[in-house]
C-alpha cells in the first residue's frame, strides 16, 4: 500500500521567522502581585487575629516598675477616666456590683452565663475579644438583646502593657470595628487584658491606658476578682467573692471579674449561680459597669463606624474563608503529590523489569521483546533538523554516522545565517545529504527532510544533539511491534556542570524520563521529544507529517499519532545527549515556548477525552495527567509558599518545617531511585533542596506566564536557544 502525500496545505503552513522576538505579555505579573499581595494580607489579618486563640488560661508577669503611675489610679476607683489629661476615677456605689466577664464570647460558656444572669434578672458587662465577637455574632447579638452590656477586651486579646503604640492601637481600634460591625453599637468602655485592680497597675499598662484615653476610652479594671481563670473549683471562687453579711456598717461598691470565655468555665458558671443568690440575700444590686458609676457607655454607631465595621469584620471572616480554603487544597495538593510519587516508582519499577525481560529474551539470539519478535535490522533515515547550529553540527553529525546501525543522514538547514550547511558539506561523510531551504520554521524543515527520507523508518533529531553508536539501533527496536507508530528515546543533558546544569539535570532524570515510563505502561506517551524520537513513515504522513499549529510541535505530533491509534512508547537505552540552556534568561525562553507550546496541543486535542481506543487512553489519562500535574498544580504552587511562610509565622513552625522535610525526603528519594534506573550518579542531588527551593518557583512562574499568555490569545512566536558548543560524548556515555 503507498504512503498517501503531505497534505499541500500542511506544507505551506505558516513559516513565522524563528528570529522573530516572542510576543510579551506584562500585565499578568502585575496582576500575579496583586494576587500574591492580596493572599498575603489575607493571610497576615487570619494569622493575627487566630492568634486570640492561644491566650486560654494564661497570664503574663507584671511589669515591675509603678513610677509613672499617679496615686489617683493606683489609689483610687477601678474606673479610670484619663481623657483631656486629667485624671479622675470612680467606683460603684455601696452596696452595687458591676458584674463583669472577660474573654468571650464563648459558644459553650457564654450562653450558660447568660442564663443564670436572666434566671437573676440581671445585667452585666462582657468585655469581649474582637476576633471571638467576628466568629459568634448570634451570642453577640443575644448579649446586647437581652440588655447585657459589651466593652472593648482588645482584637486578640494581647497584652497591652508590653505591646508596641502601634499594635496598642491595632489591637483597640480592631476590636471596636468588630463589635460595630456585629452588633452596630460602639462601646467606650475598655479592660486591658491580664489587668487585676488599680495597685496592680505598671507603667507599661498606665501608659496603655492614657493611649486609650486617647482614643475615647474610659478603663475598667476590677476590685473584687474571682481568679476563676485558675480553675480552683467552685467553692474557692465563691470564698474569694465573699461579700460582707447584710448586717455590716459597710458594704462597699465591688466591680466584680469573672469570665465567660478562655477556656473551660464549668466553675464559674457553677459558682455564678451560688454568687447571685449570695448577694441578693445580702442587699446588693448587680448591675453592668456603665450603669453602676452612672456612664452611658454604648452608643449606636454612625452610618460610617457601621460601613467600615461591617467591611472589617467580612474582611476577617474573607481572610478565614481563604486560609480555609488553602488548608483544604493543600490537602488535595499533598495528596496528588504524593500519589504522582507512588505512581511513577510504581510504573518505573515495572517498565524497568520488563525492560529487563526484553534484554535477556534478546540476549544471544538476535530477538527482542518477551515474544521473541525479530530484530529490527532495517536501514534508517535520521532527519537532523539545523538553524545557526555551527557551534554544535559537526559533533551532531559524526555521533549520528558512528551509529553501529546503517543510517541516512539528512541535514535539512532551515536558512541558516552561520555557516551550517557548509560545515556538514565540509565533513565529507559519505550517507550525508545536505537540504538547504528558505527558513520557514521546524515543522516545515521537518517535512522537508520526510519527503526526501528514503527509508520506512525515520529518526528526528535536534541539531543540538549528539548520539551513542548504539542509539538508533537501540532506539528502533520496539518497532517489531507493529502497533507501535513512535519511540521516545532518552535525552541526556550534556552540558550538566553548574548548579543549573545539574538542577536540569535532576529534572530530565527524575521528571521527564520517570513520567515517560508511565506515559508507557499507560499508553498515552503525550511527547516523543525533538532531541530523540523514532517514527514510522507512513505513520506520518497518515497525519498529514508535521504541524505548524502550535509552538510544541513534537507534542502535537505525538498525541496526533496516538489519537490516530499508533502506539507510542519509551526505550530507555536509546541515549542521546543534548546541550541544556546555561543562563536562568535562555531557560526560560526554552521552558516558556515548550509550556505554551503544551498547553496550545492539549487544547488542539482535547476531542482525545471522549474518544475510544488509543486517543482516549491519550484523552483521559495523558491529558488529565498533564492538566492536573503540569497546569493547575504549579499554578497552585505560588500560594503553598505564601503559606509556609504564614505557618512560619503564624502557626507551628517546627511543624511546617518538618512537613517540608518529609516532602524533600519523598523528593528525594524518589530522585534516586530514578538515577539509579538511569545508571546515573547520585553527587548532583546535593542540589535537591536548592531546586525545590529556587528552579522550581522559576518553572511554575513560567507555568503562570504561558497559562496568562493562552488566555489572553496572545501568539507567542518561535525562538531559538543559544549553542555553546559543548556537545561532545562524555565518557560515561561511552561505557
Amino acid at each position: 500500500m503507498t504512503a498517501p502525500a503531505l497534505d499541500p496545505a500542511t506544507r505551506r503552513r505558516a513559516r513565522g521567522s524563528r528570529g522573530a522576538q516572542p510576543a510579551r505579555v506584562r500585565a499578568h505579573w502585575l496582576v500575579l502581585a496583586i494576587t500574591m499581595l492580596a493572599l498575603g494580607l489575607a493571610l497576615t489579618v487570619q494569622g493575627y487575629v487566630g492568634r486570640s486563640a492561644t491566650y486560654a488560661d494564661q497570664s503574663t508577669g507584671a511589669d515591675a516598675g509603678a513610677a509613672s503611675v499617679p496615686t489617683a489610679v493606683s489609689h483610687g476607683g477601678p474606673v479610670i477616666d484619663a481623657r483631656g489629661g486629667a485624671v479622675q476615677t470612680a467606683g460603684p456605689a455601696d452596696g452595687t456590683l458591676a458584674l463583669t466577664f472577660d474573654d468571650g464570647p464563648d459558644p459553650v460558656w457564654t450562653p450558660q452565663v447568660l442564663d443564670v444572669l436572666a434566671k437573676h434578672h440581671v445585667h452585666a458587662t462582657f468585655f469581649v475579644v474582637g476576633s471571638a465577637a467576628i466568629d459568634h455574632p448570634d451570642l453577640m447579638r443575644r448579649i446586647t438583646d437581652e440588655g447585657h452590656e459589651v466593652a472593648v477586651h482588645t482584637l486578640t486579646h494581647v497584652d497591652l502593657g508590653n505591646a508596641p503604640a502601634w499594635r496598642r492601637d491595632l489591637e483597640i481600634e480592631g476590636a471596636q470595628q468588630a463589635i460595630a460591625g456585629v452588633t452596630g453599637l460602639s462601646p467606650s468602655l475598655l479592660r486591658p487584658p491580664y489587668s487585676s485592680d488599680n495597685e496592680s497597675v505598671s507603667d507599661g499598662t498606665w501608659s496603655a491606658i492614657r493611649s486609650a484615653a486617647d482614643q475615647g476610652y474610659l478603663t475598667v479594671l476590677s476590685t473584687l476578682d474571682s481568679k476563676d481563670w485558675q480553675r480552683p473549683g467552685e467553692q474557692a471562687i465563691l470564698q474569694n467573692l465573699a461579700l460582707p453579711g447584710p448586717d455590716a456598717r459597710q458594704r462597699p461598691g465591688q466591680v466584680v471579674l469573672m469570665h465567660d470565655g478562655g477556656g473551660d468555665r464549668a466553675q464559674t458558671v457553677a459558682a455564678l449561680d451560688s454568687f447571685l443568690t449570695d448577694a441578693a440575700a445580702r442587699g446588693y444590686r448587680a448591675t453592668t459597669a456603665g450603669d453602676a458609676v452612672g456612664v452611658e457607655s454604648t452608643r449606636p454607631t454612625s452610618l460610617a463606624q457601621e460601613v467600615s465595621g461591617t467591611a472589617f469584620v467580612w474582611g476577617v471572616r474573607l481572610s478565614d474563608c481563604v486560609v480555609t480554603a488553602i488548608s483544604w487544597a493543600l490537602v488535595a495538593a499533598g495528596a496528588v503529590t504524593f500519589a504522582r510519587a507512588v505512581l511513577v516508582i510504581g510504573f518505573a519499577a515495572r517498565h524497568s523489569r520488563e525492560a529487563r525481560r526484553r534484554r535477556r529474551a534478546g540476549r544471544g539470539r538476535r530477538t527482542v521483546g518477551v515474544l521473541s519478535r525479530p530484530e529490527v535490522t532495517e536501514p534508517v533515515t535520521v532527519i537532523v533538523l539545523a538553524y545557526n547550529e555551527s557551534a554544535g553540527i559537526e559533533a551532531a553529525v559524526r555521533s549520528i554516522a558512528a551509529s553501529t546501525h546503517p543510517v541516512e543522514i539528512i541535514v535539512v538547514d532551515d536558512g541558516s545565517t552561520d555557516g551550517t550547511a557548509d560545515l556538514v558539506d565540509a565533513l565529507g561523510l559519505p550517507g550525508v545529504v545536505v537540504i538547504r531551504k528558505e527558513n520557514g520554521g521546524k515543522p516545515s524543515a521537518l517535512n522537508e527532510g520526510l519527503l526526501a527520507a528514503s527509508h520506512e523508518i525515520v529518526v528526528m533529531v535536534d541539531g543540538d544533539t549528539v548520539f551513542e553508536p548504539d542509539t538508533v539501533h537501540a532506539l528502533i527496536q520496539p518497532f517489531a511491534d507493529p502497533r507501535i507508530g513512535a519511540i521516545s528515546g532518552n535525552t541526556k543533558v550534556a552540558n550538566r556542570g553548574g548548579i543549573l546544569g545539574a538542577w536540569q539535570h535532576i529534572e530530565y532524570v527524575v521528571g521527564f524520563n520517570l513520567d515517560r515510563r508511565l506515559f508507557d505502561l499507560a499508553e498515552c506517551m503525550p511527547t516523543v521529544p525533538g532531541a530523540i524520537g523514532a517514527f514510522r513513515r507512513d505513520a506520518l504522513l497518515a497525519v498529514g507529517g508535521v504541524s505548524d499549529d502550535t509552538l510544541a510541535e513534537d507534542t502535537d505530533l505525538t498525541m496526533a499519532l496516538c489519537r490516530h491509534g499508533w502506539r507510542v512508547v519509551y526505550e530507555e537505552s536509546a541515549r542521546a545527549w543534548t546541550e541544556a540552556p546555561a543562563t536562568l534568561g535562555a531557560l526560560w525562553k526554552q521552558r516558556y515556548r515548550w509550556c505554551y507550546g503544551t498547553l496550545q496541543a492539549m487544547w488542539k486535542h482535547r476531542g482525545a477525552v471522549v474518544q475510544r481506543g488509543a486517543a482516549g487512553k491519550l484523552g483521559r489519562r495523558g491529558l488529565g495527567y498533564l492538566l492536573m500535574l503540569q497546569v493547575l498544580l504549579p499554578l497552585f504552587a505560588p500560594i503553598v509558599d505564601v503559606f509556609a511562610v504564614y505557618g512560619l509565622i503564624f502557626l507551628d513552625p517546627f511543624r511546617i518545617a518538618a512537613l517540608w522535610l518529609v516532602f524533600l525526603l519523598v523528593q528525594l528519594l524518589m530522585a534516586a531511585y530514578a538515577f539509579r534506573l538511569d545508571r546515573e550518579r547520585l553527587g548532583p542531588l546535593w542540589t535537591l533542596p536548592l531546586q525545590q527551593s529556587v528552579y522550581r518557583q522559576l518553572m511554575y512562574l513560567v507555568v503562570i506566564q504561558s497559562v496568562v499568555t493562552a488566555l489572553a490569545g496572545v501568539h507567542l512566536r518561535w525562538h531559538r536557544m543559544e549553542r555553546y558548543g559543548s556537545l561532545t560524548v562524555p565518557p560515561a556515555a561511552k561505557a
